[in-house]
C-alpha cells in the first residue's frame, strides 16, 4: 500500500515590491507522520539555493482553507475565493505564497482519504520523537 502523497502544485511568491514570482512546489503527505503535511521548494525557490521543506500541522491546512489560521511560523488564510495565502517565518525572514485554494483542497482531501481525520495513530510517530530525545536509551 502506497503511503504517501505527493502533489506538484504553482505557488506565487508576492515579493516586497508587490510582484508574483511563479514557484513551483509538491505538496506530500504520508502515513507515517499522519498530523503533517510538507511543502517543499525546490533549491531554486530558496534563499541559499538549497531544497527545503516546511512541515505544518494538517490541521492547520484545513483551517486555513476557511479562515485565518496559525500564529507561529506558518499562516494561513483565504484570500478571495480563489486563493489562499500561506505566511512562512524563519530566521532568515518571511515569505509570502499565494496558492490556489482549489489544489490545496484537492490534496487535503486525498490526504482524508488515506487517514480520515481523527483516525490518525500517532503512536509510532511519538515513539521516534522519544527515540530521536532520548537517543535510543
Amino acid at each position: 500500500m502506497d503511503t504517501t502523497i505527493e502533489q506538484p502544485t504553482q505557488a506565487r511568491l508576492v515579493t516586497g515590491e508587490g510582484r508574483e514570482v511563479p514557484v513551483r512546489a509538491v505538496l506530500r503527505y504520508t502515513a507515517n507522520d499522519p498530523l503533517a503535511v510538507f511543502l517543499d521548494f525546490p533549491a531554486e525557490a530558496a534563499l541559499h539555493g538549497e531544497e527545503i521543506t516546511w512541515t505544518f500541522a494538517r490541521s492547520l491546512l484545513d483551517q486555513g482553507l476557511r479562515a485565518p489560521a496559525g500564529h507561529g511560523d506558518v499562516q494561513i488564510w483565504p484570500y478571495g475565493r480563489t486563493r489562499v495565502v500561506l505566511e512562512l517565518h524563519s530566521p532568515h525572514g518571511m515569505a509570502l505564497m499565494l496558492f490556489q485554494a482549489t489544489a490545496l483542497r484537492r490534496f487535503l482531501v486525498r490526504t482524508y482519504g488515506m487517514v480520515a481525520c481523527g483516525r490518525e495513530d500517532v503512536s509510532a510517530v511519538v515513539e521516534r520523537g522519544l527515540s530521536a530525545l532520548f537517543g535510543g536509551v
